[in-house]
Parts: C-alpha cells; structure tokens; sequence
C-alpha cells in the first residue's frame, strides 16, 4: 500500500496540538490537590515550553511566511492562518498562567510564609543586605548600553532579561555628556541567580527579582541623569536555524558557525511589561522589526521559567511531591559483577522508579575498569556537564581500551556542550565520530566486548531515553540489558554502519531508522490487520511522545476501520483524531501528566496470542522515521515483556493524571464513578514493586471505559 496522507479534515493541526499538550502542564499547576511548590514548577516548565515552542515552531513559521509560502499544510492551514491562531491561543493561555500566579499561586505563598517582594516592601535590614549586594555583586558585572546617534541600539540576547530606562540629564549642557534619552541595562542572570534571597523573619523566606535590585540602584549607574522611567523586558529569537552541512568540511565546525548564527536569529516574542510608553513599545517594533503577533505584554512579572529556580533553593518537603527514592534493580543488587547478572537474562530497567546511576553508570563504569573489557562502543545524544558516563569511557581510553563514541554535536540546544566533551573524548585517545552527514544520531546504544574464557562475549544496553544521569531522575525511560548473542552481533554491525562506511546490514533483532523503521511497523500494523479481517482479536498499544507522521496516522485510521482495537498513549504532540465515526471508531488515545515526564517510546502487539513489543528512540514523526538514526528492538524474554505490558495497561487506565484526547484535540480528564479508587499510573507503578519485582497482579479489578479488548 502506498504511503499517503488523510484528508486534511482528518489531521490535528501539529502547532495546536502542542498548545494543548503545554496547557495540560498548565493544568499541573492550577490543580490545587498539587503542592504549593510543584505548582510553581509546573509554572516554571510552562513557561519553559513556550520558549522552545517560539524558538523552533513559530520560528518556522515566521520562516515559511517570510519566504511567500502560501499553500496549506497538511492539516488544511496556511502558514499565515496557523501563525494567527497560534498566537491568540497562546496569548490566551499567557493570561491565564499571569492570572493564576498573581492571583493563586503567590497569595498561597505568603500563607506558607514565602515572599516575593518589591522594592517599597523591604525594611531597613533587607534595603542595607540588597544595597550592599548591589553594589558588591551586580555593579562590577553592569554594562549599561547608551542608545543614541553615537550608540547603535544593541543586540538582546536570546531569553535575556533587560532593563530599558529613559533618562533626562539634570546638570547643565556645559557639566553633562551629550544627552541620550535611552539606555539598556542587561542583568547579568547568567552568573546570579533571578530571585535573590534577603533577610527576613524566622520561618519565613523572602525573595526579590533580580531586575528590582537594580531598578532599586539604576541612579549609582547613570550619574547626573533622572530616570524617568525604566522597565524590563525580554526578546526570544529564532533558534533553530539550518546547519549548514558540507560532507567536504568538519562537521564541528559547521555546528559552530551554526552556534554563531544562532545568536543573530531573528527576534519572533517579545516580553515587556504593560506599563511600558507608545513611544519606547513603537522603537522597539521597529528596531526589532516586529509584528502585532509577537507582542507579550505582561502585568510586572515575566519569564516564569526562572520560577524553577526558587523551587530549587527552597528545602521546604511539606509543600513538595513525596520523596521517590530510585529503587534497586534486584538482579544487579546483590551482583558482584554487572556482567554476571547480564549474562545470566535480560533485565529491564525502568527510570527513574529503577536507579539509573546504579545499573547504566555502574555498567561502563566497570567496563572502564575491567581489564577483561576490550572495548566500549556507545552512542550519546544528549550529555550532561559533569557526565560520570563520558568520564568512564574517558578513563577506559586513558587506560588503553578501544572506544568509540557516537556524539551527535546537533542534539538542538544541547550543542555546545556535547562539542567540549567531543574534544575531551579526543584528547583521551577515545575515536570520536560527529553522527552521518543528514541524519542526527538519536538511537540510545552501548555496546560492551569482553574476553572470557570461552572467547569473545558482547554485552549491551538498549534504551528509549539519553545517556544523561540528570534527566534519568525526570523522565520515565525504558531500558534493557542483555548478552544474548544476535542482539551483540546486532550492535556490532549499527557501530560499524556509524563509524564507517559500511551499508546497513539485515538485522536480526534491532530494527534501524531510516532504513527499516517505518516498514517494519507498517508490517506489524498490517499484521493486526490480516488478524482483524480473519475474525481474530487485534489490538495494539501504542506508546510515545508525539503522534505527527500523516502517512502513519493514515495507517493507523486504515486498522482502525479493519476492526484493530488501538490504544495510544501520547504524552506530546498528537495530529490523529481518535473516535471519529467511521475513521477512528476503534482508536483512544490518552495523555498522561504526571511528576515524570513520560518519554519512552513502546509499541506493542497482540499478534493473534503471541505478542510482540517493541521499545524505541524514536516516535511517530516523519524526523524519526525517516531523517534520523534510530533503533527499536523487541523485548524476548516474555517475562520482561509482560512488565512493560502491565505498565501500558496501568496507563491506559489512570484516572487521576490520564486525560482522555477528543476529536477535536480537546482533552478532558476521566470522570469515573466515585466509587471507584483512584489509580495514578507513576505512584501505582512505584507502590507496588511492579517494576523491581517482576510480574505482580493488579490488586483491583480495572474500570471499564468503553468497548474494548482489555
């Protein structure tokens, strides 16, 4: 069957959809059974959201327009038209969030004795702390920027906060440097911190802005000159911009430039207080060549992202989720060697409920140890600063083993970063490759060869999620270790295709992207097909962040009317209408917002009784299928695939975080009989040791939510 794409009645603006996956997180924290604080982070990763979302997304659509693009995508929409609804929406859920904060959030704050002041709300003690932090802190690192015909008006850093303040000289012509009317003061928030702590009551905690602080002092700055007025705002560039790729140049290089030009993108928001004058708003239109679309007034307070940080300084467990401590892996527990348990069957891991530093780290950290270990091949996507798992292969290089690092140097923001430990990698003696030229590297792989005395063993890890140990704690991942032979020789042959030039081999059990992966869950969704057709029961469960791909979805409506029973949790992005009569009858999906960001990729099926289940890097989105290196590899042990089964119907069936996807792209949570017990999929899953203690039946009977085969 050829691949094709549903009418665009059929398909979910992708832009919107994103909106409505954010406004759930929106929801996180207006939700008042949330504590205090993790509504404030919520907020804080809201706000977050928003950022990347006009960085990358409306970015491009701002390219699209600027390059006279008219002709509607594939749900129907111009660029223009998308542009336009995008931006009321968004402007709708800004106020919503400004509401909620000024109105909500800060009120149950000062409650609990948490303060967030303004310059007229300090007593003596606090004015003595804040001046004397001014002047010792902040001042030395103060460049103000005079905009006149001598000082062009600067360029505003991506997401950096300003303050602009009209000034009027109040000495005489004679006494005065040349009047300038205006000047910018950027905030040096890079090197301290948005909300700076000052003294207060015992049991409490009070916090001021950053920008109020030196609003406070602004005259120790511009001697001789009255400020008339002086406000903060706040610009957000494009900034994913192409990188050019020559196959005849370095591809660092390349990113580098690419890092350069990302600095001059074009502005697409601009964050400014409401107060601020016609005149100063028209000059900055006009400097920052804006348009009405990019326009964010705010009442005082704006860039709620940096709220993550007064959730970080605040010790304060009664206003925070319980504590979750990551739980042991039972086979890696009491195990000696990590190759030893590994050897002897799979293990699944889960993240974070399982502890990442104790089952992956602790993996190449004894390969980097172990003089029976020959080489580390391994593949690293997004890695952190102080990465343990980057330092062990450094050591293993260090140590004379061989190793191989895949370090994708285009992981989106992630760039700069993944560059110095590529050169540190270098410098160790570990073989370093940037990724293929076209396609990011986004599959999760490490690869182990060890010597023993029947002769040459592989050991590998495969994965839905990064090779970060610090997003390992916030996202729910999947993970799988296992000796078995035809996944090593596997592994061996990815590497090879990675590092060299070697065409992509047939696989026994791994499944690569962009050679195999959309083919093969095409195969499986026909499958399901063949089965529904022949009378048999069919069902698949689907699992991933974003549902995108309009030839996938069309498949997926093709199954659906076959009679498949399909159950999709997507966490993100989801362009698919489930329940439309005659298209989607047999299709539901489900969002899940919880403390962890849900991120694995699973796709499992029926098969008529013997079922199969897949775990993945990638998801449905046409990047992933077909522009990048991703793999997906079946669970074979039926033991540990019926773990990741349990856990997909947990989901399916939460009725305190699960929302329920409309036709319409509205979402709306569960309302069951109250009779019924609550069941919240993450605590459930913790609770009850289903992922350390292998197969556990449900203690309750699950609540029906419709006609299916569950």
């Amino acid at each position: 069957m050829s691949r094709h794409a549903p009418r665009p009645e059929n398909i979910l603006n992708r832009e919107l959809s994103w909106l409505a996956f954010n406004e759930r997180v929106l929801e996180e924290a207006e939700d008042p059974t949330v504590p205090l604080l993790e509504r404030v982070k919520f907020l804080a990763i809201t706000s977050s959201n928003w950022d990347e979302f006009f960085m990358v997304r409306v970015a491009g659509i701002w390219r699209q327009i600027d390059a006279g693009i008219t002709q509607p995508g594939a749900d129907g929409r111009t660029p223009r038209q998308m542009l336009e609804e995008v931006s009321r929406r968004i402007h709708d859920l800004a106020h919503r969030q400004h509401e909620l904060f000024q109105y909500v959030i800060k009120p149950q704050m000062v409650r609990e004795g948490l303060f967030i002041l303004q310059a007229e709300d300090l007593d003596a003690e606090q004015l003595r702390f804040v001046r004397e932090y001014f002047e010792n802190n902040l001042l030395p690192l103060i460049t103000p920027l005079a905009v006149d015909t001598g000082h062009p008006f600067p360029r505003l850093g991506n997401r950096a906060l300003v303050l602009m303040a009209e000034l009027e000289a109040e000495a005489s012509p004679e006494e005065a440097f040349p009047v300038s009317e205006l000047a910018v003061i950027p905030i040096p928030t890079p090197v301290s911190a948005r909300f700076l702590r000052v003294p207060s009551a015992p049991g409490t905690h009070a916090f001021l802005m950053l920008e109020d602080v030196v609003r406070m002092h602004i005259a120790q700055i511009f001697h001789g000159y009255a400020i008339r007025n002086c406000h903060a705002l706040r610009v957000t560039r494009d900034s994913d911009l192409p990188v050019e790729e020559d196959p005849n140049e370095d591809l660092m290089k390349a990113v580098e430039e690419h890092l350069r030009s990302r600095r001059r993108g074009a502005v697409v928001r601009l964050q400014y207080e409401q107060d601020l004058s016609p005149t100063l708003l028209a000059m900055l239109i006009d400097e920052l060549e804006l348009s009405p679309e990019d326009l964010y007034p705010s009442e005082g307070f704006a860039a709620f992202s940096d709220l993550m940080q007064l959730y970080a300084q605040l010790d304060l467990p009664h206003l925070k989720d319980a504590p979750m401590p990551p739980l042991p892996v039972p086979q890696l527990e009491t195990a000696q060697s990590v190759f030893d348990a590994i050897g002897r069957h799979d293990i699944l891991l889960m993240h974070p409920y399982q502890s990442f530093d104790d089952s992956v780290v602790r993996f190449v950290r004894e390969a980097a140890d172990d003089p029976k270990v020959l080489a580390i091949k391994m593949t690293l996507y997004r890695i952190s600063t102080t990465s343990p798992i980057a330092a062990a292969l450094e050591r293993a290089a260090e140590r004379g083993k061989q190793v191989a690092a895949i370090v994708e140097l285009r992981a989106r923001f992630d760039e700069e970063g993944n560059i110095a430990w590529a050169r540190r990698l270098e410098k160790a003696g570990v073989h370093v490759v940037y990724g293929m030229i076209a396609y990011k590297t986004h599959g999760k792989a490490c690869l182990v060869i060890r010597q023993e005395p029947e002769g040459i063993r592989r050991y590998c890890h495969l994965s839905t999620g990064n090779y970060n140990e610090r997003t390992s704690r916030l996202y729910s991942d999947i993970g799988l270790f296992t000796a078995r032979r035809e996944f090593g020789e596997d592994l061996s042959n990815l590497f090879n295709v990675l590092t060299g030039y070697t065409r992509p081999p047939a696989l026994h059990k791994l499944i690569m992207a962009p050679q195999y992966f959309r083919n093969a869950l095409y195969a499986r969704i026909d499958r399901e097909r063949d089965h529904a057709r022949a009378g048999h029961p069919a069902r698949m469960v689907l699992k991933m962040n974003a549902l995108v791909d309009p030839p996938m979805i069309q498949r997926l409506y093709e199954a659906s009317q076959d009679g498949v029973q399909i159950d999709l949790l997507v966490r993100g992005t989801c362009c698919l209408r489930p329940g439309v009569p005659g298209l989607s009858d047999n299709i539901r999906a489900v969002s899940i917002i919880d403390r962890f960001l849900e991120h694995a990729r699973v796709y499992h099926f029926h098969n008529n009784g013997e079922p199969e289940t897949l775990l993945a890097s990638g998801d449905l989105m046409q990047r992933n299928l077909d522009n990048r290196v991703e793999v997906a590899f079946p669970l074979v042990d039926p033991l540990v695939a019926a773990q990741v089964v349990e856990m997909l119907e947990l989901q399916i069936h939460d009725t305190v975080k699960g929302r329920v996807l409309s036709q319409d792209g509205s979402v709306a949570r569960r309302g069951l009989d109250p009779s019924w017990p609550p069941l919240r999929s993450q605590h459930r899953s913790y609770e009850h040791g289903l992922l350390t203690s292998g197969i556990k039946a449900l203690t309750r009977k699950l609540p029906d939510l419709g006609d299916s085969d569950i």
